[in-house]
């Protein structure tokens, strides 16, 4: 078969099993680029001048649920964090009102199941760290009355109830408040997001959580030794959980040659007075400059594919997703440049003997089958006790 028919297959095969996305950070994009103005990004016409995603372009790349993170930096702390997520939460409802042919919210599995049937994406939306909820578990239950469906337990910094995988560690993994939010996460059917937390934290997450936990943008620490992504000793507990590791495209987390030239181009940014995961225009001409004088390594489809061939080996294949983190990095590799790129993974996959039945499971079925999980979970934990009201203790 030639590589055009691979690609054809693949487009056949997201046409009825399209790709739940772990991860898109337009919300924040669209906050730091035009501070939510819509008339100004307009995703219903092509963004490729400043956005990897838009919907004519999710169209092309075969996507049928979004988790859409409402993500606000690790720096942002207190009620500041709170607020900015709240903003970042009206934002997708402002995507939702202005786009209701091609965008639908999604609170349930049944839910993205009947967006599939009537052609919509399906929208979900996750919390990127547990400093949005500012230590607080009402909060946190507050979030997910406004739709939030996953919380990663940390973003780049340590909190003060669980360790990040890029900070310098305080408790051990999880403190017992720690414990406590994810024993409430699985109450209320908010699954937990492993993505971006210490492989400790990894650990006492899973042998706490009841319902499956997922890894909204995460890759093989087998593959690419950095700390953002999974042991294979956390992979293997995943079939016992019922957990997804959804594999990221992010290039410095998935190639070993760019972790290197990624934290030299970062501190360029940072010399130049921006912060290092700033995307704007601005930001992005200094990386230009950066990669004229210093050619930057790039992953392809390839790479990515060898990530989930390995996930696929230790975690097993009803236990692997795909979160691609579009408008969260500001490279992205090869064929995989935007939201029109899964067919290029996909086909990489065909190539190397991927069975249809198993694509599906990747690119739909795992996810939509942890989020129903996690949602029985809640019914009996629900039934069983009330809300916490634990605080975490100076």
């Amino acid at each position: 078969m030639s590589a055009a028919q691979r690609l054809g297959e693949a487009r056949e095969l997201l046409a009825e099993h399209p790709v739940v996305d772990g991860h898109n950070d337009l919300p924040w994009a669209l906050r730091e680029q035009v501070r939510y103005d819509l008339d100004r990004r307009d995703i219903a016409a092509d963004q490729s001048g400043h956005l990897h995603t838009d919907l004519p372009r999710l169209r092309a790349g075969g996507v049928g649920a979004q988790f859409w993170s409402v993500y606000v930096r690790s720096d942002y702390a207190g009620d500041e964090a709170v607020s900015a997520t709240l903003e970042q939460i009206d934002l997708v409802d402002q995507l939702l009102a202005r786009y209701p042919a091609d965008l639908v919210r999604a609170l349930t599995a049944d839910d993205m199941e009947a967006a599939r049937a009537e052609g919509r994406i399906a929208s979900l939306m996750g919390a990127e760290g547990g400093h949005s909820i500012n230590n607080s578990l009402a909060t946190l239950r507050a979030l997910h009355r406004l739709g939030v469906r996953y919380m990663t337990l940390t973003h780049n910094d340590t909190i003060d109830w669980a360790d990040s995988a890029t900070d310098e560690p305080r408790h051990g993994g999880l403190s017992g408040f720690g414990r406590e939010v994810v024993r409430e996460m699985n109450r209320v059917g908010m699954l937990v997001d492993l993505s971006h937390v210490a492989a400790t934290t990894m650990r006492d997450a899973l042998a706490v959580s009841t319902a499956p936990v997922i890894f909204s943008h995460s890759s093989a620490r087998a593959i690419c030794d950095h700390p953002r992504n999974i042991p294979d000793d956390v992979l293997a507990l995943l079939p016992a959980n019922g957990g997804v590791a959804m594999a990221t495209f992010v290039p410095k987390f998935i190639l070993p040659e760019a972790v290197a030239w990624t934290l030299a181009a970062d501190e360029n940014l940072r010399a130049h007075g921006f912060h290092h995961l700033d995307t704007t225009p601005e930001a992005m001409a200094l990386h230009r400059a950066f990669e004229t004088e210093r050619p930057r390594p790039v992953a392809t489809a390839a790479t990515v594919a060898d990530h989930l061939d390995h996930m696929r080996e230790v975690a097993g294949v009803d236990h692997i997703g795909i979160g691609g983190d579009y408008d969260g990095t500001a490279f992205t590799p090869a064929g995989l440049d935007d939201v029109t790129g899964y067919p290029n993974l996909i086909a990489e996959l065909l190539a190397r003997g991927w069975s249809h039945a198993d694509l599906a499971k990747l690119t739909w079925s795992n996810a939509v089958r942890a989020l129903r999980d996690a949602e029985a979970v809640a019914r009996e934990l629900t039934a069983a006790r009330g809300p916490s009201n634990a605080v975490l203790l100076p």
